[in-house]
């Protein structure tokens, strides 16, 4: 089998990667020139995909910027951006590209998946039609279409492509049986929905579910910050229930593609329905008003210290939006250093993932000499093998915004979030 992947970015590459792991031929096809040549000549910009893995099936990926390559897959796999307007609607013009560029090139028989997480209806009214006007071809009759979304954490080992079960829901039954004997290569279990509409769907309430419950979390801690009541005593007591009760924890707000992203496709969508997700979108409103949160609880812990934002020395640990990696897609590091470079902080940062931060002018610096006669410390992303310790014993005080001081030999000597 050959397959098509559209779109070598942190969802695409691990997908073409892991086809060729399994025998099949891969044509990768990306619109930047920089990144095929890097795939080309095996080189990963992608964490989860070491440049050895892919060195090693580089002779089975085809990297390149045409289009018409994809005549020859048997199967196309859309894997490209769909992120949001400034005014918060999504945006589809990489995937209309996408399909552009795919229609003049589709042959009867392909099979066509989005994988790009979107609204329900896109698969169906937005990709179908680019693909039927400009093949000719008639989806369901000609060519197989369907949509399978992905379910990539980056950095996680522990759930991969392979063990994390795989939605899809075909155009047609026929669509769907198409698209499961693709996804069972690389799959070990794959979940059939009815309609590209439910599969859509159902990777939206994945990330809406856990945009609310952290939406709630964060909203308690603002509540017991002025209770006076510890909100990780609180939760820790709370997840002793053995059942009715989810664990998560507060902290300066979300980041990546995903969760600050994709609930806001279904509050668009529920629009032209005359319905007003408003418990989505408050939960939004509350994510991501945390930063400023964040930014009152260092302005009251130097104010106590007799200090002014304003030319205070703070050091940031951390400023990808989660542990172990260097992405800082959408992270609320960004915006809380935005906010305290605006106050006039004298502002330095460390993360062993992210080397610069060119929007900023700021660099990472090595923990000891960022540490050295700071004011305050301030811990946004808790990366693993960086000496938390060594800033409660070198910074004036330090703020705790992910809660990993809160136990051992760290506990109690820093301000919890």
């Amino acid at each position: 089998m050959t397959i098509g992947v559209v779109g070598l970015g942190y969802v695409g590459l691990p997908l073409a990667v892991a086809f060729a792991e399994a025998g099949e031929r891969v044509i990768a096809v990306d619109a930047s020139t920089v990144r095929v040549a890097a795939v080309a000549a095996g080189l990963s910009e992608i964490e989860d995909v070491p440049s050895a893995r892919l060195a090693a099936v580089g002779d089975a990926i085809a990297a390149t910027t045409d289009y018409g390559e994809l005549t020859a897959a048997d199967a196309v796999l859309i894997c490209v951006p769909t992120p949001l307007t400034p005014n918060r609607e999504p945006d589809l013009g990489a995937l209309r590209a996408a399909g552009a560029a795919l229609a003049p090139v589709l042959r009867p028989g392909q099979l066509v998946v989005l994988e790009s997480t979107t609204f329900p209806g896109t698969t169906r009214d937005h990709l179908r039609p680019l693909l039927e006007e400009g093949s000719g071809l008639v989806a369901g009759r000609d060519f197989h279409l369907a949509f399978s979304p992905e379910r990539v954490d980056p950095g996680r080992t522990d759930h991969t492509l392979r063990t994390t079960p795989k939605v899809l829901g075909g155009l047609t039954p026929g669509c769907a049986a198409r698209t499961r004997a693709v996804y069972e290569l690389v799959c070990d279990e794959l979940v059939e929905v009815s309609s590209p509409e439910a599969a859509e769907l159902a990777k939206l309430l994945e990330n809406i579910f856990r945009s609310v419950n952290i939406a709630l979390v964060n909203e308690l801690a603002i509540l017991t910050d002025r209770m006076g009541i510890d909100v990780w005593e609180v939760i820790d007591a709370a997840a002793t229930k053995p059942y009715g009760f989810m664990r998560f924890d507060p902290g300066p707000g979300m980041g990546g593609h995903c969760l600050p992203v994709d609930p806001f496709y279904l509050t668009w969508r529920a629009r032209e329905f005359d319905f007003q997700t408003e418990f989505i979108e408050l939960a939004g409103k509350i994510n991501q008003a945390m930063p400023y949160h964040c930014l009152e609880r260092v302005e009251r812990i130097l104010n106590d210290d007799g200090r002014a934002v304003n030319g205070a020395r703070i050091a940031i640990l951390g400023v990808s939006y989660k542990p172990g990696i260097g992405d800082v897609r959408e992270s609320p590091a960004l915006k809380l250093i935005d906010l305290l470079l605006r106050r006039g902080a004298r502002l330095g940062y460390h993360d062993p993932h992210v080397p610069e931060l060119e929007h900023a002018g700021l660099v990472s610096q090595p923990l000891g000499e960022l540490l050295d006669d700071a004011d305050l410390a301030v811990i946004v992303t808790a990366h693993p093998g960086v000496d938390h310790g060594l800033a409660l014993e070198r910074a004036r005080q330090v703020l705790d915004l992910r809660g990993v001081t809160r136990r051992g030999a760290l506990a109690g000597a820093a301000v919890l979030l």
